[in-house]
């Protein structure tokens, strides 16, 4: 099973604030766990939401706002991808990562054959394709 694990945005990330040397230290260390365990996939901190925008499709049309963007708590300031074999080990994992006056969602990524029938066999050749590119 693979999960996006969402790190929310905070009034320190939304201001542009850098990480501590600890803390970058820390969460090397906890990445490099993760790794060696084969848990993660992909990671990456995002900049904060006045360097970003908003595409809204509605209609027909599209808008485009640029960042800040206010609900700061609905905001991601970062994200991991992970393999593991369920929900409670992606949260046994969690629980060991160096956060403090942090909140972090965890959300299971669909795979293939959670789609059904509607993901036909030329779609899911044409989804391995792209896949395989992406690899190279």
């Amino acid at each position: 099973m693979r999960f996006m694990v969402i790190v929310k945005a905070n009034k320190d990330s939304e201001a542009g604030v850098m990480p501590t040397q600890e803390l970058l230290t820390e969460m090397g260390k906890f990445n490099e766990e993760l790794v060696k365990a084969g848990v993660m996939q992909a990671g990456e901190g995002l900049h904060p939401s006045s360097k970003g925008a908003r595409v809204k499709f509605s209609g027909g049309k599209t808008t485009v706002t640029d960042g800040p963007f206010a609900e700061t708590k609905e905001l991601v300031a970062g994200y991991w991808m992970w393999q593991v074999k369920s929900k409670q080990e992606a949260i046994e994992w969690l629980k060991r990562a160096p956060f403090e006056d942090t909140e972090v969602e965890i959300r299971q990524v669909f795979e293939a054959e959670d789609f059904g029938a509607e993901f036909t066999p030329e779609l899911r050749e044409q989804e391995e394709r792209l896949r395989a590119q992406i690899a190279e």
